[in-house]
């Protein structure tokens, strides 16, 4: 009888918030491995919008039909590293543009050097969603028609959780 190892990735990112980008990209990677982990990476230069906890649950709430993706946190570490200790066999990266591309391009050269036993993958998201971005998201929140607009580039979960957290807030 032979076994075979479980073919394990790693999607790292900030997630703040999680897109309709970062829902396709986990819905394509979960297809292509036994299990997918959603890497909230954190990083004490960046200030972010959400706490850990609430990315989490955002996170939690779009990925619950993917029985394969389990949801973590990493702080402060290379993603190369927290992939090997987490036993993944590939990491997973989006392209965008041709500036994600040649970014990823090297960190990809950086990473096979640390651990060589790791590969990367590129996943191209549908032009229709290829500039979506987190940082785009909160930049459209607060002017007239704001809620009309990001409702476009958000899971409903991620969306009514902005929405909720602005009505709080004003």
């Amino acid at each position: 009888m032979t076994t075979t190892t479980p073919r394990r990735a790693v999607y790292a990112g900030s997630f703040d918030p999680p897109t309709l980008g970062h829902l396709w990209m986990i819905q394509e990677a979960q297809s292509l491995f036994d299990e997918l982990i959603v890497a909230i990476g954190t990083n004490p230069e960046k200030r972010s919008t959400y706490t850990i906890e609430e990315r989490r649950a955002m996170l939690d709430a779009i990925t619950h039909p993917f029985p394969n993706v389990r949801i973590s946190v990493f702080e402060n570490r290379f993603l190369v590293d927290y992939a090997r200790e987490a036993n993944a066999n590939f990491i997973v990266r989006g392209i965008r543009s041709s500036a994600d591309y040649e970014y990823e391009r090297s960190m990809r050269y950086i990473n096979s050097d640390i651990a060589p036993e790791i590969s990367t993958i590129f996943l191209m998201p549908p032009r229709e969603i290829a500039e979506v971005s987190s940082t785009m998201v909160k930049g459209l929140v607060g002017p007239q028609g704001w809620r009309d607009m990001i409702g476009r580039y958000l899971p409903d979960p991620v969306y009514q959780k902005i929405l909720q957290d602005h009505e709080t807030n004003t």
